[in-house]
């Protein structure tokens, strides 16, 4: 489970043996020796060398960021840092291969909430109790209704006291998750990649305002990438590509110098605290916009959001 003890072991590196294994003994035979795979970087200059940055990417598919990693590392940038999924570390043996990836584990509300369920009855939360939990923390439904969805177990377990809990905790875990972001591309001479919409979608979705908060925290550039045509090589669940061509669209850097300004936050905030995101709604979601939208101009009309998105 991603818990305190989890992140605070976390040990980012500038040059991640991780990464380098995985770029010179599995990636580098895949797209030349056993299938061919071209990766296209296009407006590479607009990727600054004297500085990190943060890189926001849509999530076409599981892996349609290594070919970006590995286009990087062919041409000597920064290494890399990524947001990931909390469920990804359920399976010990890939949890250790993410961390010696540079890989920052990302612990949602969601995956809180079915670890606390499994760690209690030993099996997963079912999906209407799960729904009703969510909603209930969420704000979407009262307590009454929430709790008359759930079983008698998962009703004993989920008391107000416990949500109460949750939240907080997930507070605390996202607190460290910002600690480790903000180091990766202060400290560590690390860029950092994320994806804004926070899940897989073969178009482009809506954004979330993680990146905007690390941003204006960290006062780092936004750099927008578009991802074309990683879901046709990385087909499913297999992390071997096909033979086929990947093109990654490198937008204009964006600063709070720059398109950003108006959002900017010139006095001290904290990262992912309720306060932060109720006191400055509205420049976080105003950078997510910009975000969304410089990001949408660089895809595919396949890749783009749909016209009522």
């Amino acid at each position: 489970m991603i818990d305190e003890k989890h992140l605070d072991s976390i040990r980012l590196s500038s040059t991640p043996v991780g990464q380098r294994f995985v770029a010179t003994l599995i990636l580098s035979p895949n797209y030349h020796l056993f299938q061919r795979v071209d990766i296209r970087l296009e407006n590479p200059e607009r990727i600054p060398r004297d500085e990190t940055v943060i890189f926001a990417m849509n999530h076409t598919d599981r892996y349609n960021y290594w070919p970006f990693q590995y286009r990087l590392w062919r041409l000597r940038y920064p290494f890399t840092t990524v947001w990931a999924k909390g469920k990804y570390y359920r399976n010990r043996i890939v949890g250790k291969i993410l961390d010696a990836c540079n890989v920052i584990p990302v612990p949602s509300m969601g995956y809180l909430v079915e670890e606390f369920y499994r760690e209690r009855f030993g099996r997963k939360i079912g999906p209407e109790e799960y729904r009703a939990v969510k909603d209930w923390i969420d704000g979407r439904a009262d307590a009454a209704v929430s709790t008359a969805k759930l079983g008698s177990e998962a009703a004993a377990l989920f008391t107000r006291g416990v949500i109460e809990h949750l939240k907080d905790y997930h507070q605390l875990l996202m607190e460290k998750v910002a600690e480790l972001s903000t180091k990766a591309v202060r400290e560590w001479n690390l860029n950092l990649i994320i994806f804004p919409e926070g899940t897989r979608s073969l178009r482009l979705g809506t954004g979330r305002t993680g990146l905007a908060q690390i941003a204006l925290y960290s006062g780092k550039k936004v750099v927008p990438v578009g991802c074309n045509n990683s879901d046709r090589v990385y087909r499913g669940h297999s992390p071997f590509a096909k033979s086929g061509t990947i093109t990654y669209r490198v937008g204009e850097p964006l600063s709070v110098e720059g398109r950003l300004k108006e959002f900017r936050i010139t006095e001290p905030f904290k990262l992912f605290s309720r306060e932060s995101q109720q006191k400055y709604r509205d420049q976080f979601e105003g950078v997510t916009q910009v975000v969304m939208d410089s990001l949408n101009e660089l895809l595919d009309a396949r890749h783009r959001r749909p016209e009522n998105g």
